[in-house]
């Protein structure tokens, strides 16, 4: 059973809003050579990171509330699937910050809350019920789904103002509502990027790849009854061209290779907690530390994040929240290198039938082997006897 926190266990903003205002517009700024700066420069860049980890921080109450509420609805529905939640990396927001003219304060998915159903009906249940009844205001809606991007990317976004006592207090988090297979799809890019090192997500990567993912979406698409991305071709020539494109650049085998060659550092194995703290390093090792307070695993994100901005650290590190464990490689297997489903699925659509929406073999956990003291008795039986 899950330990319940009170809101004074969580982290709180230690500035002011006008503070966050004002760091993220250096946040937007590159950080070059931070070993060569005078130790003020370096100090000026502490505390702009100082401020931008508490306002990321004191989202982890909201995005705790509203994965809540999440998971309370499935239950009701008798939807089955699972939910997860995370703040955003640094990297990520500094990103965001640098191609938009948004300030800090004003980014929605500062905290995200994700609800993967295991059917389409599942994905459409829930969009209707958070529409017609939820504890947070709905500042908008991006149906994904309906209306799919171009690169092939679909599932349905609210973007929330976090309302406690029915008023907005400035924090926003986000809410993914996805299936299956559209989770097998977004994980495959991300899971394919982090490995090759390329920014799949964010289109800088190679071209076949990225029609590869457009084809696999519109077939996915095409399975659950739903519209596919823009300028797709018909079934058969997208067949054709994906066994073409496998072909030429080895997918379902890369795929088969990240499965085999990502593998999980020691402590995954049996630590268990309601916060991860996952750090994907560049040789394809997963760390993961738990935590039951959320304010030790915020501490820690920073600590290595900061590691990362100023150049001594190539990890990739992200702090998540799930209700069990067990569902810790499921809901994000793009860190663990998990593309099964998706590989089953590009393999079976090479052959010319359908995408099946298989469910993920739940992942075992194993305490680690005690070791076993040696029965002297047997061995002083046997040399008594000479």
């Amino acid at each position: 059973m899950a330990t319940l926190l009170l809101q004074s266990e969580f982290p709180k903003l230690a500035y002011g809003i006008d503070d966050v205002r004002a760091v993220g517009k250096r946040l937007a700024q590159p950080i070059t050579d931070f070993e060569s700066m005078t130790s003020a420069d370096r100090q000026q860049v502490y505390d702009v990171f100082a401020v931008a980890n508490s306002w990321r921080n004191s989202h982890v109450y909201p995005m705790r509330s509203v994965h809540q509420s999440v998971s309370h609805r499935m239950r009701t529905l008798g939807s089955s699937g699972f939910t997860a939640a995370r703040p955003k990396r640094m990297a990520s927001i500094r990103r965001k910050l640098a191609t938009t003219t948004l300030h800090l304060d004003q980014i929605q998915d500062i905290a995200g809350c994700r609800a993967v159903l295991d059917n389409i009906d599942g994905a459409h249940k829930l969009v209707a019920n958070i529409r017609e009844e939820f504890p947070h205001h709905v500042r908008r809606e991006f149906p994904y789904i309906e209306k799919p991007k171009e690169d092939g990317y679909r599932s349905h976004h609210f973007a929330l103002d976090f309302t406690p006592n029915g008023k907005t207090d400035g924090r926003r988090v986000e809410l993914q509502i996805r299936t299956r297979l559209q989770h097998s799809w977004a994980t495959a890019v991300e899971a394919v990027g982090l490995f090759l090192g390329q920014d799949l997500k964010h289109h800088r990567a190679d071209a076949d790849w990225l029609r590869l993912f457009q084809l696999m979406s519109a077939e996915f698409a095409r399975v659950e009854n739903c519209p596919v991305p823009p300028n797709m071709p018909d079934r058969h020539d997208c067949i054709v061209e994906l066994r073409d494109l496998n072909k030429k650049i080895g997918a379902a085998s890369l795929l088969e290779d990240i499965k085999t060659l990502t593998h999980y550092a020691e402590n995954y194995i049996f630590a268990k907690g309601r916060y991860y703290v996952i750090r994907y390093h560049s040789d394809h090792t997963v760390q993961v530390e738990s935590f039951d307070n959320p304010m030790q695993a915020s501490s820690l994100l920073g600590g290595i994040e900061g590691q990362i901005e100023y150049g001594k650290d190539d990890s990739k590190v992200v702090l998540v929240e799930v209700d069990k464990v067990d569902k810790l490689v499921e809901a994000y297997p793009s860190y663990f290198g998990d593309v099964s489903l998706f590989v089953r699925n590009l393999n079976q659509l090479c052959l010319g039938k359908d995408a099946i929406e298989y469910s993920m073999a739940p992942q075992k956990l194993v305490a680690p082997r005690q070791q076993e003291k040696p029965d002297m008795s047997a061995i002083r039986r046997r040399y008594t006897k000479w």
